[in-house]
């Protein structure tokens, strides 16, 4: 089903930037401890992910079973186990320091293996007919929106959006300080912590993971380090607020088209677990 501005991440655990102050927490734990962005309110919430999975699997098997096969699982595995190629992305690169120490670019292989489908395997029979009950199901939790007018219109802006912030000149100084911190640990002087997170030296395999080398480990820590001492998060997350602030009221109407479709994929969301869950 389709699913409109997220970032597709197995793991992407974001954590712990060290900031000081009276009365201020002793680090923060997540990425969206940073505090909200405006943009936030125009798209999915992990929440909506896990009602749209669910919603999105009883409508399949309702199908499926119209088609013949009143027992498929709601979380089948293929006939095949497929290779998987995951997409990895993080919006401010690593963040925790100890998962740094300790899994470099990557994470825990466990919390791959987790992601894994519960049910049983489905038949050849089923594998066929699953295509057809997937549009179905696609098109039901899709019904009376606009999907290029509305559905994509505030993911189409954050790319724009993401475009500009990279041009900040106050974010490019602070990568820029970061980048000389992480070189001066002795590492690779990468443009930005992204360049960091993503460096092919790390050998990533079909699940998104790494290889959790010694070097590796030692670059995020150094990563980490530098991005808590130039507080280059805070400073990334304040130029995407400023961006988005600013998109968001030269486009009212249009983001404003976006929430409608939004909440009204919400509540078909509901509908169908009311019925069906």
């Amino acid at each position: 089903m389709t699913r409109r501005g997220w970032r597709l991440s197995v793991v992407a655990v974001l954590a712990a930037i060290c900031v000081s102050g009276p009365g201020r927490p002793e680090g923060i734990r997540t990425a969206s401890d940073l505090g909200p962005l405006p943009a936030d309110r125009y798209d999915f919430t992990p929440l909506d992910y896990q009602r749209s999975q669910r919603a999105s699997a009883l409508l399949v098997r309702q199908c499926m079973a119209e088609r013949g096969h009143p027992d498929f699982p709601l979380d089948p595995r293929y006939p095949r186990d497929p290779i998987v190629a995951t997409g990895v992305s993080t919006d401010y690169g690593v963040l925790d320091l100890a998962a740094a120490r300790r899994w470099g670019y990557g994470w825990d292989p466990a919390k791959s293996r987790a992601l894994q489908p519960k049910g049983r395997r489905m038949t050849n029979a089923e594998y066929a007919d699953l295509p057809a009950c997937n549009a179905a199901a696609n098109r039901r939790l899709m019904r009376g929106i606009d999907l290029k007018r509305d559905w994509l219109y505030p993911s189409t802006r954050a790319i724009e959006i993401d475009k500009a912030v990279k041009r900040d000149p106050r974010l490019r100084a602070a990568w820029d300080v970061w980048s000389r911190c992480v070189a001066e640990q002795g590492f690779t002087r990468y443009p930005d912590p992204v360049a960091a997170y993503t460096d092919t030296a790390w050998q990533r395999g079909s699940d998104g993971n790494t290889r959790h080398t010694q070097r590796e480990r030692d670059t995020a820590v150094a990563d980490v380090t530098c991005k808590r001492r130039h507080h280059t998060a805070e400073l990334w997350h304040a130029a995407r607020a400023r961006k988005q602030a600013v998109d968001i009221t030269r486009h009212r109407d249009r983001y404003a088209a976006g929430l409608q479709a939004l909440r009204a994929y919400r509540s078909t969301i509901a509908e169908v677990l009311r019925k069906l869950g």
